[in-house]
């Protein structure tokens, strides 16, 4: 098996759809030779706890209301490539995703991680819930098999928290800038979402490159 590290934040939409693109590329090959392992990235380390309102938040990161609206046009092309239903209007607050990634991170501890990604991003996306919400992850949690009870009292404490800030600082270190950002056997980063049948290209070489490999042994 090949570790597929996915560097990613739960309210990035471009984190959203190359998953759809990546799941779509694995459900095609379902022999292929990925684990996947999901890391942690925050667009906004210094958001505040209680997140802000999305509108203040886009136009001011992108210079306005057009700007924004420019910025997320190719969020829903894209999207509708992608066959993944995205519901921006919903969104009505910009979450810190400290307690987000935390989740992330016990779900791989309990391996589930793939499923509780999966159900943040629907949350967030389609849903418009705020995942900032320690109820919501609670839930979310209870929705994939995990003690939702125990995630709730993991989350009012501090439980990983500064694990999880320098994990985000480690991934900075190496380089990551922006999300989704993979790294394929610890060695090859493939920035940005990219479209199912380059998944499949990078698929076939490593299953072909593995039966070399054995023909030798």
């Amino acid at each position: 098996m090949v570790t597929l590290d996915i560097f990613s934040d739960p309210i990035c939409p471009w984190c959203y759809i190359g998953k759809a693109y990546l799941d779509r590329a694995l459900q095609d090959a379902p022999d292929h030779p990925f684990t996947l392992r999901w890391r942690t990235f925050m667009l906004n380390p210094q958001m505040p706890a209680e997140g802000m309102e999305r509108r203040a938040y886009l136009e001011g990161k992108f210079g306005g209301k057009e700007g924004a609206v420019e910025a997320y046009m190719p969020v829903a092309e894209h999207a509708a490539q992608a066959g993944v239903e995205i519901n921006l209007d919903a969104i009505e607050r910009t979450p810190s995703t400290l307690d987000a990634q935390r989740l992330i991170h016990w779900a791989g501890i309990e391996g589930v991680q793939t499923p509780v990604v999966s159900a943040l991003f629907r949350a967030y996306f389609v849903e418009g819930r705020d995942i900032g919400s320690r109820e919501v992850l609670g839930d979310i949690a209870d929705s994939c098999g995990l003690d939702a009870s125990l995630i709730l009292r993991l989350l009012a404490s501090d439980a990983d928290r500064k694990e999880v800030v320098e994990m985000d600082a480690a991934a900075r270190g190496m380089g990551v800038t922006s999300v989704p950002t993979f790294v394929v056997a610890g060695q090859h980063a493939v920035p940005g979402a990219q479209p199912s049948d380059l998944w499949a290209r990078v698929i076939a070489e490593l299953k072909d490159g593995g039966a070399q490999a054995a023909a030798l042994a």
